[in-house]
């Protein structure tokens, strides 16, 4: 029981290492890359955040990004193997050209995530530890505090720059 509480722990770490570089990499605090990110971004920097956290927030809610895509390729390694997140990358991407983002950060993080998840269930994780584990990393992003989470991300993007 102890072992898999750490491989769900271990999961989230790596998964939000890998969504957030993806969307960093990929400038979505940039800019609001799809319509209603930039409404997001302004409401949570009036609530206290960072102007450029929120509008990666504000991306990551309005279309696929790479913690969708990450997140969707456990599922599809859980399912299929190496097919399955790849097949998971394909709807990230779809879904993206139906949201009209003009980006690949989901289609980029669904295809990378594939890999990292595959390996590590070849060092003994599962899939479903990274299930869990992407639920974790979204969480501590959208759902515990939006005006720490985005200043985190607005200094991570700083250094970007």
């Amino acid at each position: 029981m102890l072992g898999e509480i750490l491989h769900i722990l271990a999961a989230a770490a790596v998964s939000w290492i890998l969504f957030v570089t993806v969307d960093i990499l990929f400038k979505l605090p940039e800019a609001g890359g799809v319509s209603g990110a930039s409404a997001i971004a302004r409401d949570i920097e009036a609530g206290g955040g960072a102007l450029a956290g929120g509008t990666m927030m504000g991306n990551i809610v309005c279309s696929p990004d790479a913690s969708a895509g990450t997140l969707l390729a456990a599922c599809g390694v859980y399912v299929a193997g190496i097919p399955g997140g790849l097949v998971a990358a394909a709807l990230v991407f779809i879904g993206n050209r139906i949201c009209h983002d003009p980006g690949y950060a989901g289609t980029t993080g669904a295809v990378l995530a594939t890999f990292v998840v595959y390996g590590f269930t070849l060092v003994g994780f599962a899939a479903t530890d990274f299930i869990a584990g992407m639920v974790i990393a979204i969480l501590t992003i959208q759902g515990l505090s939006h005006t720490h989470a985005s200043r985190l991300l607005a200094r991570l993007w700083r250094v970007r720059e």
